[in-house]
């Protein structure tokens, strides 16, 4: 008499349905889907983010000198575009679209001003004032208020993504947004609204310390 065994089905080892996954997640890449064509993936896993980070510490303290007298608000829309020789954009190749806002101070540096820059004649009735041109400080970027519109990658960019310590950086364009903030803040005439205003601060303060005429001259 023959009695037939039956086989039990084989379990694949843990390292191949590992394999296996990789296989099916650059593939999806190779199409060009990416990881968004797996919307439910980062719920499944769980992703929770923690702050670690360690206390600021002080580095140094200085004492300002300048007056702060004017302050602009700026918003640029960056188009950064990279393409390789002999390679078509869909291979090799990105474009970002990129909204900057930040901001841009004018001061005059008080700091600058001598002795032989104030004048004040002997009844204290009038003072001359010989101050340095307002100047503009550096652009402070808003992180709040600049994104990234859109962001289009070759396939060869997006597989070094996923093994870049700086994925999607956008350095880029954000130092282009920074430098359109600057060329646009020097035809702003926010010095010339800087040095109205310093004028006017001073001429209030003088007089309310009993001078009648008070005037204020730029550029030394």
């Amino acid at each position: 008499m023959t009695t037939t065994r039956e086989r039990t089905p084989r379990r694949l080892p843990g390292w191949a349905w590992a394999a296996g996954t990789a296989v099916l997640v650059l593939a999806l890449l190779a199409a060009g889907l990416g990881l968004s064509a797996l919307p439910a993936l980062k719920d499944v896993f769980g992703t929770e983010t923690r702050d670690r980070s360690g206390p600021a510490l002080l580095q140094s303290v200085q004492d300002m000198s300048r007056y702060e007298a004017a302050s602009g608000n700026f918003q640029v829309v960056v188009d950064l575009e990279k393409d390789t020789k002999f390679l078509p954009d869909a291979v090799r190749g990105s474009r970002t679209l990129y909204v900057g806002a930040g901001t841009v101070d004018a001061y005059v540096d008080l700091g600058k001003v001598g002795e032989d820059d104030v004048q004040v004649d002997e009844d204290r009735a009038s003072a001359t004032l010989r101050l340095p041109h307002a100047a503009l400080g550096r652009p402070a970027l808003d992180p709040d208020r600049s994104y990234a519109v859109s962001k289009q990658r070759g396939l060869l960019d997006r597989l070094g993504d996923l093994f870049s310590d700086n994925p999607n950086g956008e350095q880029a364009v954000q130092r282009l947004a920074v430098r359109h903030i600057s060329a646009a803040a020097k035809e702003s005439g926010l010095t010339a609204r800087a040095e109205r205003n310093t004028t006017d601060m001073l001429e209030g303060l003088l007089r309310s310390l009993g001078f009648s005429r008070v005037k204020v001259v730029y550029g030394r």
